[in-house]
């Protein structure tokens, strides 16, 4: 089979076809998710957990080719997407068929692609881990990425108030489409006296780390959650531990890539069970659909890969096979 090689090259290679271990499906690729953890990881800084394909690729949506021993539920044939480890960039993969979704009705092959990683990233985040809860006022950092753009969706659908930091006008004016009603620009406005205006935010959905680590305290209310799943603002921050104490807030620091398939209350499996459950429904509705930026074909992953990290995408950028 066709696949990306894992390298910074980044170039068209001839791969053995991947084979189902106990457990597993093999799903031949319609279209594959492209995130900022492959950009980390084509520059040496995010390699994949012990165990999963050297490849790219978090996410994917296509059609079962193959079943392992012991699968249950899934027949050859059947649509689906699914959350990786890694693998995607590629004609075929192999996943654990716990981390196998189906396709939400109403929802094209092409498009599921974009679903798993933030749907499964949001879902483990701000509801599971940050107990997000309707009339709540939840801030997620930038609104338009694709993570951004799922996360405003299913907090709104939530009955959450939604607040959003982007950096143009053009970029706030979508997010307040999706149903984002503060809206912040970052270059602009200070998001911890904007928050702080509006009593303080309950969860902030925070991918800076370290250069908004004391804002983002700073702008929480008492009790308040912040779920930090990036460090594009470095990795390392003084903490203001009384401010923490007096807030009686949580800061919680969480990965979904490396963690176990199945096994723990907070496997990909347990995440991946709730996302079908709990979002799925409001895919099927209207109330959440995917935003996707633009699609490009698999041998054209070098210009996916630059229109993401220009920063110019709203929604997600995806790879057709």
């Amino acid at each position: 089979m066709r696949a990306i090689s894992a390298n910074a090259t980044m170039s068209v290679i001839d791969v053995p076809d991947p084979q189902p271990r106990a457990g597993e499906v093999v799903i031949d690729v319609v279209a594959a998710g492209v995130n900022r953890a492959d950009v980390l990881q084509r520059a040496g800084h995010y390699p994949p957990p012990p165990g999963a394909s050297e490849i790219f690729g978090l996410e994917v949506s296509g059609r079962i080719s193959a079943l392992g021993d012991g699968v249950t539920g899934w027949s050859i044939g059947d649509e689906v997407c699914a959350l990786l480890a890694g693998g995607g960039y590629a004609e075929k993969v192999a996943v654990p068929s716990v981390q196998v979704m189906p396709v939400p009705h109403g929802i094209s092959l092409v498009s599921a692609a974009a679903l798993p990683e933030v749907a499964c990233t949001v879902m483990s985040n701000v509801v599971m881990a940050g107990r997000l809860s309707p009339g709540e006022l939840f801030l997620v950092h930038g609104g338009t990425s694709g993570i951004g753009t799922h996360a405003i969706q299913l907090a709104r659908a939530m009955g959450a108030r939604v607040a959003t930091t982007a950096r143009t006008s053009e970029k706030l004016a979508r997010a307040q489409q999706l149903g984002a009603n503060i809206l912040i620009n970052y270059i602009d406005d200070d998001f911890t006296e904007r928050l702080k205006a509006e009593g303080g935010a309950d969860v902030i959905l925070d991918i800076m780390g370290a250069k908004y680590l004391d804002r983002n305290l700073s702008a929480l209310d008492t009790n308040g959650r912040l779920v930090i799943i990036g460090m594009q603002g470095g990795a390392k921050a003084e903490l203001n531990i009384g401010t923490l104490m007096a807030k009686r807030a949580s800061i919680i620091g969480t990965t979904l890539r490396s963690r176990p398939s199945s096994g723990t209350p907070d496997s990909k499996a347990s995440v991946v069970t709730e996302t079908v459950a709990r979002t799925w429904p409001l895919v099927e509705s209207g109330d959440i659909r995917p935003i996707i930026d633009s699609t490009f074909p698999l041998a054209d992953v070098a210009a996916a890969h630059e229109r993401l990290t220009s920063g110019d995408a709203v929604g997600k950028i995806l790879l057709t096979v």
